[in-house]
C-alpha cells in the first residue's frame, strides 16, 4: 500500500527484455535500507525489487510482466526517463495523500494545459470504463501522485498542479499527448459496486 506522496524522483538507467521487461532505476533512496522483495511504486506501478546496487549511484532492479506493460505506460519508458517513486507505507507513517494500491487501472491522456497564476491546470481524458469513478473533489492517483479532482465533464477531468507538486514530482515536465497511469480511488470503486446491487 502507498499514499501517493512521491518521496523521490528516480530515472531509468537500463531496460532489457529477458522474457519479462527488466528495468534498472537510479534512486536517491539509500539502498542499504531496501530489502530484496520490497515494493516500490514507480510512476504509480507497484513493482518488486529483485536486485540492488551502488555503482556508481544507488539503483534497484525490477521485473515487469507483459500484463503490466500492456496495462500501463511502462511500454513508453526509455533510458533517462524520470519516474515518481514511493516506498511502501509502514504502520505509523503519516497518510498525507490517500490509500493507493499501486495497481494501475488504465492510462489517461493529457488533452489540455493552461497556466493559472503560478499553478498549471491539466485536463486528462480517462478511459471510458473508468470515467464513472472520477468525481469533483475526489481523489485519483496519476503516475503515482495523489491528486484532487477539480472538475469533471464526461471522460475529461481537471487537476490543478501547484508549484511544489511540479518541482517535487515529474509533473513539471508534462505535455499534451502524454499517457499517464491512472488508479481510481478504492472507495469510489466499492461505492460503484454497491450501487450495482442496490
Amino acid at each position: 500500500m502507498f499514499t501517493g506522496i512521491v518521496t523521490d524522483i528516480g530515472h531509468v538507467l537500463e531496460l532489457e527484455q529477458r522474457g519479462d521487461l527488466r528495468a534498472r532505476i537510479g534512486t536517491g533512496y539509500d539502498v542499504a535500507g531496501i530489502d530484496i522483495g520490497a515494493s516500490i511504486a514507480c510512476n504509480g506501478v507497484c513493482l518488486t525489487v529483485i536486485a540492488l546496487g551502488r555503482d556508481p549511484q544507488n539503483w534497484f532492479d525490477v521485473q515487469i510482466s507483459a500484463e503490466t506493460v500492456g496495462a500501463t505506460n511502462v511500454g513508453g519508458w526509455t533510458v533517462g526517463k524520470r519516474l515518481n517513486l514511493e516506498r511502501a507505507l509502514k504502520v505509523g507513517d503519516e497518510l498525507g495523500g490517500h490509500i493507493v494500491s499501486g495497481h494501475v487501472d488504465g492510462v489517461a491522456e493529457v488533452v489540455a494545459m493552461r497556466d493559472e497564476g503560478d499553478s498549471t491546470r491539466v485536463t486528462f481524458r480517462a478511459p471510458e470504463p473508468l470515467a464513472k469513478f472520477i468525481a469533483p473533489k475526489g481523489s485519483v492517483a496519476l503516475d503515482g501522485t495523489s491528486l484532487t479532482v477539480n472538475e469533471v465533464a464526461g471522460r475529461d477531468f481537471g487537476i490543478n498542479f501547484i508549484p511544489h507538486t511540479k518541482t517535487a514530482t515529474t509533473w513539471g515536465e508534462v505535455a499534451v499527448g502524454d499517457l499517464i497511469n491512472i488508479e481510481i480511488d478504492t472507495m469510489a470503486r466499492y461505492v460503484a459496486r454497491l450501487q450495482d446491487y442496490a
